[in-house]
């Protein structure tokens, strides 16, 4: 990607939000464009109006710290814009070159077999994925809750961002859809900042540009956000309504891979899901296996059938 028109875009669109009431400073004459004038988020930094303008065209390269950290107060970026412009300014100077080996995790990357099994004791669903929203790994209960991902997958891994924006099941699964859809974006927006030099980054965000107008204009927006815990609404086709808490955490041994645990209140509607959910995963597989081991053309394996208890 082209890191001074990121710069660029990144600076505009978020000067473009902060009205000149929110910065503390007297809103005096009329104003072509949205937000704060350039001079006006100069004197905030406390920076020439002639280095902040170089900045904002994307001459981030060789900017301190301490400046990049009055930009950010200036724009009252929040944690995960902070994040963003550092890691453009790094790109920028080259200092992340020495980050894309380490973080590179590409598509045949498969887990190993003690991931497997740390996946396999927890009883919620859990999965693992890169920052190209890749579903890499999963337990029994988050292969389970995904199936309508893994089913629109036309090649491995699955990927949360073509079945988001290029499946219409999606606005099925996601509820709220809005919601989804600018979470995903501004995940793949961050990974693009920390790895401005991924390929298959640059590809899918080619290929969903090229096919969903909803994923243009959330990607022209820049908006970026650190995905660490919350809470998510799914509609699984077998079990219904799935209001989920998640707590995501970075894998240490994997550099670029998050780990994902969903869990419910317990006692809750939702907590009764997961365990009918859990029952009608373990049919599908014992029914799957006694139909590899003795193949009859007239048995179907039964979907999306809901277990009784």
């Amino acid at each position: 990607m082209d890191n001074r028109a990121e710069v660029r875009e990144f600076l505009t669109s978020r000067r473009a939000k902060i009205t000149p009431q929110q910065a503390g400073m007297p809103d005096i004459g009329s104003r072509r464009v949205p937000g704060l004038r350039r001079g006006e988020v100069a004197a905030l930094a406390r920076v020439s109006v002639e280095y902040y303008a170089k900045v904002e065209r994307g001459a981030l390269g060789g900017v301190s710290a301490s400046v990049l950290d009055a930009i950010a107060r200036a724009l009252q970026l929040d944690d995960a814009e902070r994040a963003h412009l550092f890691n453009l300014a790094r790109a920028a100077d080259g200092s992340g070159a020495s980050m894309r080996q380490r973080r590179r995790t590409g598509r045949r990357w498969t887990p190993r077999p003690s991931l497997t099994w740390v996946l396999d004791t927890i009883a919620a669903p859990a999965i693992v994925r890169n920052g190209r929203m890749d579903l890499l790994a999963t337990n029994h209960s988050g292969r389970a809750m995904h199936t309508a991902v893994y089913a629109s997958a036309t090649d491995a891994p699955p990927n949360f961002a073509r079945f988001t924006f290029l499946d219409p099941d999606a606005r099925d699964f996601y509820p709220r859809w809005e919601v989804a859809a600018d979470t995903c974006v501004a995940i793949l927006r961050t990974e693009a900042g920390r790895d401005p030099h991924d390929k298959d980054l640059h590809d899918l965000v080619g290929e969903l540009s090229t096919r969903s107008s909803d994923f243009r204009r959330r990607w022209s927006s820049h908006d970026v956000r650190l995905h660490g815990a919350g809470s998510k609404l799914f509609h699984h086709p077998v079990v219904g309504e799935l209001d989920l808490s998640y707590e995501s955490v970075d894998m240490i041994t994997d550099p670029g891979l998050t780990l994902t645990i969903y869990a419910a209140e317990p006692g809750s509607p939702t907590a009764h899901a997961l365990d009918l959910l859990a029952s009608w995963w373990a049919t599908e597989i014992a029914e799957t296996a006694a139909t590899t081991a003795n193949p009859n053309p007239t048995d179907d394996i039964p979907h999306h059938r809901i277990p009784t208890s």
